[in-house]
């Protein structure tokens, strides 16, 4: 099991996909999930984009198989993306394709923002606006949640609208199942502060051609209130699907991987023209 000390109690797990022709030196692909989820939650995108790039899916710290963080664990958007940035020393690469789903999204646009000499491409699927007061709101009772009742009963709760009406039964009983395997440590501090950080400042700064990616009836925003801040970053571009899942890359992924790997290979040929 592939993982990377980062300190002396924490260890991240990631998985790389590459099935590209073996005497080529593919393009890298980050993969960013997005709350109470693993890198494992990219399995319906693995298929389009490993046989073009190779395709590395962190656990972020707290997540999946990475270790659990404290409650006391303070957490911030800069601390899981120096987590990234030494992924990629350690797998010796430079440069590479961004992409993040819901709050991986979130993070992924303070990534591209900060670090514009590394990052390629930057796609975000099912993303949150960069300012989310709703959700500040919100938290207590989500933290009061998690501690009587678990990561599990928020997750059901909550998953009719994070994945639409159209989702299979089971589908919809597996990722119950995965999300609440969260440990409730990890949940109480980061809703707390990565759920509510507001990237806003960030938007302007991002340099790397983006693809945006929603749905007609998404609730994490409207279309017109997504193609509002989808603006705000200069050479972005938005894709709006059909339904009302707001995972987006979860609901669609065949159709959002497919429409990131065309996303990127017309973006690498114009860099190479």
């Amino acid at each position: 099991m592939p993982t990377l000390r980062r300190e002396s109690t924490v260890d991240l797990h990631y998985d790389v996909d590459d099935f590209t022709d073996p005497w080529t030196t593919p393009e890298t692909v980050l993969m960013l999930h997005g709350n109470a989820e693993t890198g494992a939650v990219w399995f319906g995108w693995v298929p389009h984009l490993a046989r073009h790039f190779r395709v590395v899916r962190p656990d972020m710290r707290g997540f999946g198989r990475s270790t659990p963080m404290p409650e006391s664990y303070p957490w911030t958007l800069d601390a899981l993306i120096d987590d990234c940035l030494a992924l990629m020393r350690t797998l010796g690469v430079e440069r590479f394709h961004l992409v993040g789903a819901k709050l991986g999204g979130t993070i992924a646009r303070r990534f591209a923002a900060r670090c514009p000499d590394q990052v390629l491409t930057l796609t975000v699927a099912g993303t949150p606006a960069p300012r989310r007061a709703q959700t500040t709101a919100s938290t207590p009772g989500w933290q009061q949640e998690f501690i009587e009742h678990g990561t599990v009963s928020w997750a059901r709760r909550t998953m009719a609208g994070r994945l639409g009406a159209g989702f299979p039964e089971a589908g919809v009983a597996w990722w119950i199942e995965l999300m609440g395997r969260t440990a409730v440590s990890t949940q109480l501090g980061f809703v707390e502060t990565i759920a509510v950080a507001d990237i806003t400042a960030d938007l302007p700064a991002i340099r790397c051609p983006t693809l945006v990616i929603t749905t007609e009836g998404s609730a994490l925003g409207s279309v017109e209130e997504t193609r509002a801040w989808q603006r705000m970053i200069a050479r972005s571009e938005l894709l709006v699907l059909p339904g009302n899942s707001y995972h987006v890359a979860a609901s669609e992924a065949d159709r959002c991987a497919m429409a990131t790997r065309e996303f990127i290979l017309r973006e690498r040929t114009s860099r190479a023209t």
